[in-house]
This record gives C-alpha cells, sequence and structure tokens, in this order.
C-alpha cells in the first residue's frame, strides 16, 4: 500500500484539474490565437502562469485503484501489475488468464 498523504495528494490534484479546466482551456486559446493584439496574449499567459501548479493536467500521475502504487500502472484497468497478475490468477478479471507453462 502506498502511503495514505500521497493518494489524498493525487486525488486534491484531480479535483484541481476538473475544477480549472474550462478557465485553464480559454486562456490558452487566447494565448494561441495569433489573431488577437499581443499585449491580451501576453496578459493571457500571466494568468495562465499565475494558477496554482497542480490544476495543470500534467501534474497528474496515474495510480492503482487498489493500493494507490505509482509505478507500473497498466492504464486499461487502472491497476498496478502485481494486483493485476494477482486477480488474473485467481480469475476474477473476465477474459484474463494467467500462462504458466
Amino acid at each position: 500500500m502506498a502511503k495514505t498523504s500521497s493518494v489524498e495528494r493525487e486525488k486534491k490534484r484531480q479535483r484541481m484539474v476538473a475544477h480549472f479546466a474550462e478557465k485553464r482551456k480559454a486562456l490558452k486559446a487566447i494565448a494561441k490565437d495569433t489573431t488577437l493584439a499581443q499585449e491580451d496574449r501576453f496578459t493571457a499567459r500571466l494568468r495562465l502562469a499565475e494558477m496554482p501548479r497542480n490544476s495543470s493536467k500534467t501534474r497528474l500521475h496515474n495510480r492503482c485503484i487498489v493500493t494507490g502504487r505509482a509505478r507500473g500502472v497498466e492504464s486499461r484497468f487502472k491497476m498496478c501489475r502485481i494486483v493485476l497478475r494477482d486477480l488474473a490468477s485467481r480469475g476474477l478479471i473476465p477474459g484474463m488468464v494467467k500462462s504458466s507453462w
């Protein structure tokens, strides 16, 4: 199990990303629009820089939904490799069979 604080920090980041998503999208659109005046684009970039860092989508990290482990997470199942292998061995994931020879 991962530390509870790490898992909670990641959940907080996810909430922040969702909260600021529309505002960030609008500011990025203004900053990239070459038809606008350069001053407007610059102020949009400044306002974007003033926003919290954790509101950026790139700060998110995949974590296992069972254990909270940050490494070796299979994106299709949102589980780490260890939990995925264990559940597949027990036959709890439909259609997945652990091969052994």
